[in-house]
């Protein structure tokens, strides 16, 4: 089981440059949200979105901090491709290369949900899904990030099933996840997919009690309506 990790204070958040990522994320998230909310590969950027923070635990880890902080203004740009392999004239490593060879640091980690993501922009659903399942590293809500990017792959594959129990596993991860109610409502609608009115019934429920004041939680009345 995961454990709870120690909330970063205001000034660690401040002083780690790569949270800037996330702002910009989410910024653009709530500009297209209606884009979002169509289709199972679209969760992934906002899987992205999870707040990331770096732990600097070896010389393996810093190391690929190093290298993520500059990849990922290609990533942030689009430039998916460019990202994943890197550009040998800017110095900029590409996500494959830093997985390869710091993949068992936790940064290492962090930039193999970051190359999944990467793929699954690309329509590269099989090496998306890979990464994802190869995520293991300690950050809970890059783990939770890396089930909803295997949930989304399996959406794309048709298997809703599958990608109702995998959203569903992404918001159990953490309970501070800001993105939990969004994980239920991507669960909840697979299930309906495939006519589990009992599961879905009960997710919507969840996010109704739980999660009122959300995106998903004024959306989700709607979703009830085909299960009463």
């Amino acid at each position: 089981m995961l454990t709870k990790r120690k909330k970063l204070s205001r000034k660690e958040i401040k002083e780690d440059g790569l949270v800037t990522f996330y702002y910009k994320t989410v910024g653009f998230y709530g500009k297209h949200k209606q884009n979002f909310l169509i289709g199972g590969v679209a969760v992934i950027l906002l899987a992205a979105a999870s707040f990331f923070y770096t732990q600097q635990k070896s010389s393996k880890s810093e190391k690929a901090n190093v290298e993520l902080s500059r990849v990922i203004p290609l990533f942030d740009s689009g430039m998916f491709l460019e990202a994943i392999q890197g550009n040998p004239q800017t110095k900029v490593m590409g996500l494959k290369k830093i997985v390869a060879e710091y993949g068992n640091s936790e940064n290492g980690e962090i930039a193999k949900v970051y190359l999944a993501h990467a793929y699954s922009y690309l329509g590269k659903v099989d090496d998306a899904l890979k990464n994802y399942e190869d995520y293991d590293g300690g950050n809970e809500l890059f783990q939770a990030a890396a089930f909803a990017g295997e949930a989304a792959c399996y959406e794309s594959k048709n298997d809703f099933e599958k990608a109702a129990e995998l959203y569903r596993k992404a918001s159990s991860v953490s309970e501070e996840n800001a993105l939990n109610p969004q994980y239920l409502l991507f669960s909840g609608i697979n299930f309906l997919k495939v006519k589990k009115l009992a599961e879905a019934k009960e997710i919507f429920e969840r996010i109704k009690k739980d999660f009122p004041t959300s995106t998903s939680g004024r959306e989700v009345d709607r979703y009830l309506a085909q299960v009463e």
